[in-house]
């Protein structure tokens, strides 16, 4: 039987869609369930958005549960110009590397499952920065109930392997698995997420990129990599990293600002230089309207036009709403 889906239901998921905070994704949840028709064709759809509410609301309540009011999170804010997930099997060397790159506390154990909980890091690139989440390790030996939220507010993943430890294949085929019961998939294709036409407004689909870690305990590197695609069918673009010798770790945050399409742009106020200590930071594609909504939501609904000093214009031409930003372009807001 057709869902024959309201126009309203499809406005509430497409903002649910687009909602990165658990608050918010509560809220879109709830105007998707209200305005939902309610028959036959729907019931699935309909047990699906009850249990993603109750879920949302658990996990929002339990700190005050718990009666620790810093009882650890498990979705961090994203921050920064864009948010990756470390996903990776046990021993991998995923929480070192996080630590390395961001120069966080995570907790690099020579045993598996020290990582209990997301930890946010910051990896500078330029003067931008990129947010890392060092999530727990994914095994069947230490489910994870919560992974799919962790992973929502993601814009790709860093899938961290070891090719020297004997298990990887198996390791990180169960991996695949493991995420795909929580309806979270990764994919080859930079930078699109989940394809906007998905009849799932429940399945994650992550862009990954496989860090071929620990490359300095790698014999032929080269060798070890084809064979694991040969054996997994993973398509994934590959970087090799190493802890230990530096490898490959400079090479990443340029990787990820690059595939990620990041467009940094720089705002002025009439009359006085541009403010170039801070970007605001939106997706290639993405417009003038869009950088007046990060400003303040005030500007976007109110905005006029604007003057953009850039590469592919000339300084100070008036452009409208629908102007196309470009990397480095500094905007003087009108409203």
């Amino acid at each position: 039987m057709p869902a024959n889906l309201s126009p309203e239901y499809k406005a509430a998921e497409k903002e649910y869609r687009k909602a990165r905070e658990p608050r918010e994704r509560l809220a879109c949840l709830k105007e998707m369930l209200r305005t939902i028709p309610k028959h036959k064709g729907t019931e699935h759809l309909q047990g699906d958005i009850k249990a993603k509410i109750r879920e949302l609301t658990d996990e929002l309540a339990a700190p005050k549960k718990a009666g620790a009011r810093t009882a650890p999170a498990t979705v961090i804010r994203p921050e920064g110009a864009a948010q990756l997930a470390l996903v990776g099997a046990p021993n991998v060397g995923k929480s070192a590397l996080h630590a390395r790159l961001t120069g966080s506390h995570a907790h690099a154990e020579p045993y598996p499952f020290a990582t209990q909980f997301p930890l946010p890091g910051m990896l500078p690139f330029e003067d931008v920065a990129l947010q890392l989440v060092d999530l727990p390790s994914i095994s069947s030996e230490h489910p994870i109930p919560w992974i799919a939220n962790a992973v929502q507010p993601a814009d790709g993943a860093l899938l961290v392997i070891d090719l020297a430890h004997a298990g990887c294949v198996e390791e990180t085929v169960k991996l695949h698995e493991l995420l795909a019961e929580r309806r979270v998939t990764l994919h080859a294709k930079w930078p699109d997420g989940r394809p906007p036409d998905d009849d799932d407004p429940f399945t994650i689909e992550l862009p990954a990129l496989l860090v071929a870690n620990k490359a300095d305990l790698v014999g032929d590197l080269e060798e070890e990599l084809a064979a694991f695609r040969e054996l997994t069918g993973y398509d994934y673009p590959a970087l090799a990293t190493s802890v230990e010798t530096g490898e490959g770790l400079e090479e990443l945050a340029a990787w990820l600002f690059d595939r990620l399409g990041v467009v940094r742009v720089y705002t002025k106020i009439p009359g006085q230089p541009p403010d170039m200590s801070r970007p605001f930071t939106v997706r290639r594609g993405d417009t003038v309207l869009d950088v007046a909504y990060l400003v303040h939501k005030d500007i976007g609904n109110g905005f006029k036009y604007a003057r953009l000093w850039g590469k592919e214009a000339f300084d100070g031409q008036q452009v409208g709403r629908d102007h196309v930003v470009a990397d480095g372009d500094v905007v003087e807001l009108h409203a």
